[in-house]
Formats: structure tokens, sequence, C-alpha cells
């Protein structure tokens, strides 16, 4: 299920925690508050992991890229809480229909190459009012910066950032996936350092109805 990013991982692995500058304290944010059974789609190089509190009784963490995978396990083990990492892609989680509490979606929807898709599987392996978490960037809300983040998208950014687009209206295909908008706070590169195209960020919690 590999779906390989060579270049773009090793350039990642060195240069996230950089970003974790800004970033660490959204991924707490994220994770606060979640327990039982949860599945995390796109782990990359474990980032989230130190984060997960300790009523999480095991995290299911899901990434294809080979090189990021063997990072994150490394990760995993020096973690108090149980973290499985598997191969496997968003658009076919390796995981049973409503097997998890929770979901997490960080900074990974950006790269997934069908949304609707990604957020289907993600609904279906989550229990009746299960939650998803999303930290997401997203497309900007002002028209001319939108238009260069399409530009961006249909250039070499996808390439450049291991499948990223950056224009991407994630909430709305969070709505249309069948999710009920929980909460959900806008962010912008002063808080969370990330430079445009990848920014303004999205985080919330949206709720599969029962």
């Amino acid at each position: 299920m590999n779906r390989r990013h060579p270049v773009f991982a090793r350039v990642y692995a060195r240069s996230s925690p950089r970003l974790e500058l800004g970033v660490a304290a959204y991924r707490a944010a994220l994770l606060n508050g979640l327990s039982g059974r949860v599945i995390e789609v796109g782990a990359g190089n474990g980032l989230n992991f130190s984060h997960y509190p300790g009523e999480v009784t095991e995290v299911v963490a899901v990434e294809p890229e080979t090189y990021l995978r063997s990072i994150a396990a490394v990760a995993a083990r020096r973690t108090a809480v149980p973290i499985t990492i598997v191969d496997g892609l968003a658009e076919r989680l390796p995981t049973a229909d409503g097997s998890c509490d929770a979901a997490v979606a960080c900074l990974v929807l950006c790269t997934v190459p069908d949304q609707d898709t990604a957020l289907a599987e993600i609904r279906r392996v989550l229990r009746p009012g299960g939650e998803l978490r999303f930290f997401e960037h997203v497309g900007a809300a002002a028209p001319g910066r939108r238009r260069l983040q399409r530009a961006f998208d249909a250039t070499l950014w996808p390439w450049f950032g291991g499948g990223c687009h950056c224009a991407r209206d994630t909430r709305t295909a969070i709505e249309r996936a069948g999710f009920v908008i929980d909460r959900v706070d806008r962010l912008t590169t002063a808080d969370t350092r990330i430079p445009f195209p990848a920014a303004p960020q999205i985080l919330g919690t949206a709720i599969r109805p029962v």
C-alpha cells in the first residue's frame, strides 16, 4: 500500500522539528480529552504521539510512506500509550467498521488524492457518536490568495509537498461526508508559524451522527 515520496519524506523529517515551535501546542489541543481506541490517519513521523493522553487505550497509526513509518515506529516506542504502526492508505483504512472511538487527521487531508473517499473511510471506522479531530491547512478566505494557492496546486506544489494541495475546502468536505462540526477554530501563520501557501489552518472536532 506504499505511497512513496522519498525526497519529501526526508526533507519533512529534517524540517518538521523546527515547525513544532509553532505547531506543538495545537497538536496538544487537537488530542486533548481523547480516550479509548483512536485511529490516526497519516501519522507521518509520529509527532503527535507524545501528546496522546493516558485515557487512550490504543492508537492505530496509519502511514503509507516507508521512511516516515520507520521513524514513527521509533517514536511509538518512546510513548506510554500503546501505538500500533500500520501500512495503509486513507482511502482503504485497515480497520473494521465502527471499531474506533475517535479518528485524528493532522495535516494529512491536503495530501490524499480523494478527500471524499478518505473521509468516507474515516466515517466507516468510527463508531456512531465517535469524534473526528482535525488540524488541517485550507484555502485562504481572500480571493487573491486563494487563486495563488490554486496556481501552486496546478504546478509544482504537490510534487514539492508530497502530494499536498493548499487550496482545499476541507471543512466543507468534512460536512459533505456526513459529519457534524462540533467546533472549529481558524488559525493563521501568526498562530502556528506555518507559512503561506499552507495557511490558514483549521482546528476542530466533528461528530459521526448516531
